[in-house]
C-alpha cells in the first residue's frame, strides 16, 4: 500500500469515504475537488471550478461531475454516486472501486464483472482546463462508455435549481460540445482525445445533496442540468481523455498535454512530498503578477495569510522563484503603493494590507529570507521598503495603528476585528481584542530590531543605533505592560488586562527579536504547553477558561462563537517549534519529530496530502474550515526546516 492509496474496504464504507476529500489547483486560481468516490458534499466541490472576473473574480462551478457508465450486453453500470436524502445515495457506483491512489496523479479503479477501468484526473497547469484519462485495463467483452456531464454554472457561494433561464442546448465542437447555460458565463467546451457519439436529452436531476453544508446550517439541496450524453466503443488497452475547459482545444493535442503534466507532478510518497505539493498549489499567477492564495476553497489572496507563509511556501520547498514572483515582483510594489497612499488600499490584488499586523508580518517574511540567504542580501533588496514600513507606524501614518509615546502600537478592535482573530457577529468582532495586543507589539519590536540590522548592514550606523534605542524602551514597555508574573496578558485596555491564555503570547517568544528574557521566554513556552498544545497545534484558549468551547460545531452562529476559543490552529505551531527549540536547544528534538507525528497521520485525513484551517481542541481533533489551508501547510513545513536547523547546529 502506498502512501496516499486506500482501498476497498474503506472506500464503499461511505461513512468513512466521504469524509476524505481531494482538490487539485493549476496555480492560476482554478481547482477540482471532491470526495475519494467522487461523491460531491460540498457547493464548493466540481470538477472544474474556475475563478472569472466578470463576477470579482470570485470561484464558479462550470462543471460539477462527469457520470461514467458501462455498458455490456446492454446492461448499464453507472459509476457515478451523488446523495439524495439521508442515507440515500444513486446510482451507487462507489461499489465498483477497487482502490483509489492519490501518489503521483488521482487514480481510481473500478471493476464491473470481467472490465476493469482507471480514472485519472489532472488540471492543466495555469488554464482552466481538467484532463481525465480514461484507461480499460481489462474486457472480456464488447463494452461501451457512456458519460454524463453535470453542469452547474453557479457561484460556490450559491445552489442552482430548475428553472426555465438555463440554456440545456449542446453546440457541436471537434470531438465533442460545447454548452453555456446563462448570460455572462463563458463556454464550457467538453471535448475527447477520440471521436464519440452524441446523444442530446436534457434533464434535471432535482434534489442532490451536499452534506457537509447540511452539516452547517446552509441550504444544501440543489438540481443540476445533464444536457445528454457522449458514448464510446472501448476494447481492452484503449485510452481515451477528456478534456472540460473555458477554450477549445485540439482533440490531437490531449496526449501531449496530459504526458507534459504528468511530468509536472510531485511523486507523494512520504510527508515532505506532500506539504511541497500542496505548497506549491496555493501559488495564483494573474499575467505577470502572483500571490499565495490564503486557501480553498473560498479563500483569496490575503496579506496576513500570504506573509505569514510566504518563506515556507517558497524558499523552504527550494522555490525561490515563486518568491521572487510572488515578493520581488508583486508585493513590493503594493506595500510601496500602500504606504505611498496613506494606507488606502488601491486597486491590489492582496486583501487586507491594511489590517494592523500585515505590514509587520511582510517584513518577518523579509526575514526570514534573510535568514535563508544573508542579511546583506536582505538589507540591499529590500532595506529601504523595511524603513518605509517602521516610519510608517512611528509618523502615525497607519489607517488603524497608532504608535504612543511608550512605544507601544495600539489599535481599536471593539467594531472592527484587529488580529487573526476576527469573528464576527452583528457587525461586532466576537474576540475583541482591542488597546495593546500582544503579538501586534511583539511583531512591532522584531520588525524595529531587524530594520536596524538592515539600516547597518546598509551602512547607515547612525540610524540603526537610534532604531535600536527605540527599540529596546518599547521592550521596557512591553514587559510593563503585558508580564504578569507568569506569562502574558492576551491584550490591554487602559486598566484591562485580559489575561486568557491563549496562543498569541508565543510570538513573543519565538520571534528572532524576542522581547522577554530567557526565563519568560520559558515561562511562555511552558504555559503554552501545558494548557494550549495538542498534537494538531495550539489551542485557541485554555480549557480552564469559562469560554472555552473546542468543538466547532453547529450552525453558523455557534461555529463562529467557538472559532476562537478553544480549536485549534495549526499555523500557531511553527511560532511555538521555534520558541520551544530555543529554549530547550538540541534537546528539544525528539520532542519536535513526536509532534509531527500528528500531522503525519493527518496526511491521510480528510484532504489527503494536505492539512485544514483549524481542528477540534479535543480529540479525536476533527478537522474543519478550509480543505487545505496555506498557513497551516507553511507551519509543519517551518517546523520541519526549525528542527533542521538544529540537527545541523546552526543557530535560529
Amino acid at each position: 500500500m502506498s502512501y496516499l492509496q486506500f482501498d476497498k474496504t474503506l472506500l464503499v464504507n461511505l461513512d468513512r469515504s466521504l469524509d476524505k476529500e481531494m482538490i487539485h489547483t493549476n496555480r492560476a486560481g482554478a481547482y477540482m475537488s471532491s470526495t475519494l468516490v467522487d461523491c460531491n458534499t460540498r457547493k464548493y466541490h466540481g470538477l472544474l471550478v474556475v475563478p472569472l472576473p466578470q463576477f470579482g473574480n470570485e470561484n464558479h462551478v462550470l462543471l460539477s461531475s462527469l457520470d461514467e457508465t458501462v455498458i455490456q450486453h446492454g446492461a448499464e453500470f453507472n459509476l457515478g454516486i451523488h446523495q439524495y436524502g439521508e442515507n440515500t445515495f444513486g446510482p451507487n457506483g462507489h461499489k465498483y472501486i477497487r482502490e483509489f491512489d492519490c501518489t503521483t496523479l488521482s487514480r481510481t479503479t473500478y471493476r464491473v464483472g470481467g472490465v476493469i477501468l482507471t480514472k485519472e484526473r489532472l488540471l492543466v497547469s495555469f488554464e482552466p482546463r481538467v484532463l481525465i484519462k480514461y484507461t480499460m485495463i481489462e474486457s472480456g467483452s464488447a463494452t461501451t462508455l457512456r458519460f454524463r456531464p453535470f453542469a452547474a454554472f453557479r457561484s460556490v457561494n450559491t445552489l442552482t435549481h430548475e428553472n426555465a433561464s438555463a440554456r440545456s442546448d449542446m453546440q457541436e465542437v471537434k470531438n465533442g460540445g460545447k454548452m453555456c447555460m446563462y448570460d455572462g458565463y463563458p463556454e464550457l467546451y467538453m471535448q475527447f482525445s477520440k471521436k464519440v457519439e452524441y446523444t442530446h436529452n436534457p434533464q434535471w436531476y432535482r434534489g442532490i445533496e451536499y452534506k457537509k453544508e447540511k452539516e452547517r446550517g446552509y441550504e444544501y439541496k440543489e438540481d443540476q442540468l445533464v444536457p445528454g450524453w457522449w458514448d464510446i466503443p472501448m476494447k481492452k488497452g484503449d485510452t481515451i481523455i477528456f478534456s472540460a475547459g473555458i477554450s477549445e482545444v485540439n482533440p490531437a493535442s490531449l496526449k501531449t498535454m496530459w504526458e507534459k503534466e504528468v511530468k509536472r507532478r510531485i511523486k507523494k510518497d512520504n510527508m515532505w512530498a506532500c506539504l511541497k505539493n500542496s505548497a506549491s498549489q496555493f501559488y495564483k499567477r494573474e499575467g505577470d503578477k502572483c500571490h499565495l492564495l490564503a486557501g480553498y476553497p473560498w479563500y483569496k489572496a490575503t496579506a496576513r495569510e500570504q506573509f505569514l507563509s510566504v518563506a515556507s511556501c517558497t524558499l523552504d520547498i527550494d522555490r525561490p522563484e515563486y518568491w521572487e514572483a510572488i515578493m520581488d515582483k508583486t508585493a513590493v510594489q503594493e506595500v510601496n503603493e500602500f504606504l505611498e497612499s496613506f494606507g488606502h488600499c488601491l486597486n491590489s490584488g492582496l486583501i487586507g494590507l491594511d489590517e494592523p499586523d500585515a505590514l509587520l508580518w511582510f517584513v518577518r517574511a523579509i526575514q526570514k529570507y534573510a535568514h535563508k540567504y544573508t542579511v546583506e542580501e536582505a538589507a540591499k533588496k529590500y532595506g529601504e521598503l523595511c524603513m518605509k514600513v517602521v516610519m510608517f507606524y512611528r509618523k502615525q501614518c497607519h489607517p488603524r495603528t497608532y504608535m504612543h509615546p511608550n512605544g507601544l502600537l495600539w489599535t481599536d478592535g471593539k467594531e472592527r476585528p484587529a488580529t487573526w482573530m476576527n469573528a464576527m457577529e452583528d457587525g461586532r468582532p466576537i474576540t475583541p481584542r482591542t488597546g495593546y495586543i500582544v503579538e501586534l507589539n511583539a511583531l512591532w519590536y522584531n520588525a524595529m530590531r531587524f530594520t536596524g540590522e538592515l539600516m547597518r548592514a546598509n551602512g547607515k550606523e547612525q540610524g540603526a543605533d537610534l532604531m535600536d534605542y527605540q527599540a529596546e524602551l518599547m521592550r521596557d514597555a512591553f514587559v510593563r505592560t503585558f508580564w504578569n508574573g507568569f506569562y502574558l496578558d492576551d491584550y490591554v485596555d487602559d486598566n484591562y488586562h485580559n489575561r486568557e491564555v491563549r496562543p498569541n503570547q508565543i510570538w513573543a517568544a519565538a520571534l528572532p527579536y524576542s522581547p522577554l528574557d530567557k526565563k519568560q521566554q520559558k515561562a511562555v513556552v511552558d504555559i503554552c504547553t501545558k494548557e494550549l498544545l495538542t498534537p494538531r497545534g495550539l489551542r485557541t484558549l485554555s480549557p480552564k477558561s469559562g469560554d472555552y468551547r473546542p468543538m466547532y460545531v453547529g450552525g453558523q452562529t455557534e461555529r463562529d462563537h467557538n472559532l476562537h476559543n478553544g480549536p485549534v490552529w495549526p499555523f500557531t505551531i511553527a511560532a511555538y517549534a521555534r520558541a520551544y527549540m530555543s529554549v530547550y536547544k538540541r534537546s528539544g528534538l525528539s520532542f519536535m519529530q513526536r509532534l509531527l507525528v500528528g500531522y503525519e497521520m493527518e496526511m491521510t485525513e480528510l484532504t489527503i496530502g494536505t492539512l485544514n484551517e483549524l481542528y477540534d481542541g479535543n480529540p479525536p481533533y476533527k478537522g474543519h474550515g478550509g480543505m487545505s489551508y496555506a498557513p497551516s501547510v507553511a507551519a509543519v513545513i517551518s517546523v520541519i526546516d526549525t528542527m533542521n536547523h538544529f540537527e545541523t547546529q546552526q543557530t535560529l
